[in-house]
């Protein structure tokens, strides 16, 4: 590991806040073994730079300052804890073999209410305990067990809700699927008011 790293590992921080800020081509590692209760975390540093190794998140609130893209959750177990600010491509809950801290990853009861969830994957988890983002946001629950019905509808553009064949499939241990409606619009060239009429014939749809 390059010398200069920050890290955090191997201990229990209560009520505190922790900034996770880039400071040149210094990288940010968040355990293993480490335990955050009652913090406040606020990232500021961009995917490439933050690493999450078998870290509990209880009763957070962690604030999202820069859009955080394409970044694996997998390794975290979060309970209790409050986001804000943007994803885009994230992974939450139990991923199986995906890097070597995956059966550490959870996610319960955590409110993403105030977070603008874009490609975003739940996995292994039980997303009834989860308070999801309204619209613009959509999250499609249970995408492979709804997917013939999902996949047997018309929908707007070349919007396509769940893939359940070929090399891209979903991952099976995948429970809810959350997109950001002006994104995706400008993805699948369609319009969000398309997009809204068409979620809305599905109950299972949470917008």
């Amino acid at each position: 590991m390059r010398p200069g790293n920050i890290i955090y590992e191997e201990r229990e921080m209560e009520d505190a806040r922790v900034e996770l800020k880039a400071e040149a081509d210094r990288l940010l590692y968040l355990g293993p073994n480490l335990t955050l209760r009652r913090c406040t975390i606020v990232v500021r540093v961009p995917t490439r730079k933050l690493f999450i190794r078998s870290t509990t998140f209880i009763d957070c609130d962690i604030e999202l300052k820069q859009e955080l893209k394409r970044f694996s959750w997998t390794g975290a177990a979060l309970k209790g804890c409050r986001f804000t600010g943007r994803m885009v491509g994230c992974d939450f809950g139990a991923w199986p073999g995906h890097g070597k801290w995956w059966e550490h990853g959870a996610v319960e009861d955590c409110d993403f209410s105030e977070t603008r969830l874009d490609l975003c994957r739940f996995q292994s988890c039980d997303p009834r305990t989860l308070r999801l983002p309204r619209w613009p946001c959509f999250t499609i629950l249970d995408p492979l067990g709804r997917g013939r019905e999902l996949t047997s509808a018309s929908w707007p553009g070349s919007f396509s809700p769940v893939t359940l064949e070929g090399p891209y499939k979903e991952l099976p241990t995948t429970v809810a699927l959350s997109f950001y409606a002006p994104a995706e619009a400008r993805r699948c060239e369609t319009t969000e008011e398309e997009l809204k009429a068409a979620i809305e014939r599905f109950d299972f749809i949470v917008h």
